[in-house]
């Protein structure tokens, strides 16, 4: 487990067209032409539209104030609904195709962005952010936080923080330390930076394929998963998103957004 973990950008689980006409994603995942009367869905690789997410009975509240209580940290969320949970790390892919395909799908996405990672980009994540995905706190510099002093930490921490609070006004409430690796010093660094969760995952899709991290190697409902950033010659977001959205259908399931289960 601890491998898996590493490959990626704890407690239990918790309760709870801009296009070309010329162009589409396959079901394969690849491109091709995109007929301008095709159904969304169908431009997008699938074969039948995403089933909208159930609201879940109580919404959890908007911010945390920082203070002392350590923040869970959660890779799998208890729930009857038919969810999982889609988070994408870093914030180095930057495809124009990516925001149609969020727009088109509402898809509740979650962007771990990295403030180095993203560079000048932010516009692009505003523009994500327009179209329903959730921005939230990946550190400023992408380093291995275990093992780091107290200011180290809360300095990449809240630093982000303030970082995306200036760039779309709001304070993330959710934070994910790079490479899945933590201790007791980030949590203590998270809450105060009035984190309300620290969120792992349980699977992970590396290129084409899904790993899982502990317990059954297929999804399940309230499974969150990590979209790790793509190899230079490996397939592109739009295309890695469309496979997992195929085995998410072939599961009986659909895309929940995580921050109303946190």
């Amino acid at each position: 487990m601890a491998a898996a973990l590493l490959t990626g950008c704890a407690l239990d689980s918790v309760e709870r067209p801009g296009e070309k006409a010329a162009e589409r994603v396959r079901s394969d995942g690849s491109a091709g032409e995109r007929g301008a009367g095709a159904q969304p869905y169908r431009r997008w690789g699938l074969e039948a539209p995403l089933p909208p997410a159930p609201k879940p009975a109580v919404r959890p509240p908007a911010a945390r104030a920082a203070g002392p209580a350590l923040p869970p940290v959660v890779r799998h969320i208890r729930t009857s609904d038919k969810v999982v949970f889609l988070t994408y790390d870093d914030g180095a892919e930057k495809d124009p195709r990516f925001v149609d395909m969020v727009r088109e799908l509402r898809l509740p996405v979650s962007m771990f962005l990295t403030d180095s990672v993203v560079g000048p980009g932010y516009g692009h994540f505003a523009r994500l952010r327009s179209v329903g995905a959730s921005i939230q706190n990946h550190t400023l510099d992408h380093p291995a936080l275990r093992g780091l002093p107290y200011a180290g930490q809360r300095a990449e921490i809240c630093g982000q923080q303030n970082k995306l609070n200036s760039r779309f006004g709001v304070r993330p409430r959710l934070f994910r330390p790079p490479y899945g690796t933590y201790d007791t010093t980030t949590l203590r660094a998270a809450a105060d930076c009035g984190i309300a969760a620290v969120v792992l995952w349980r699977a992970s899709m590396e290129g084409t394929e899904l790993t899982f991290t502990h317990g059954e190697s297929r999804l399940r409902a309230g499974d969150i998963v990590s979209v790790a950033s793509r190899e230079a010659t490996g397939p592109t977001l739009v295309e890695r998103t469309a496979r997992l959205l195929r085995e998410v259908q072939g599961r009986g399931l659909t895309v929940g957004r995580l921050e109303d289960y946190l």
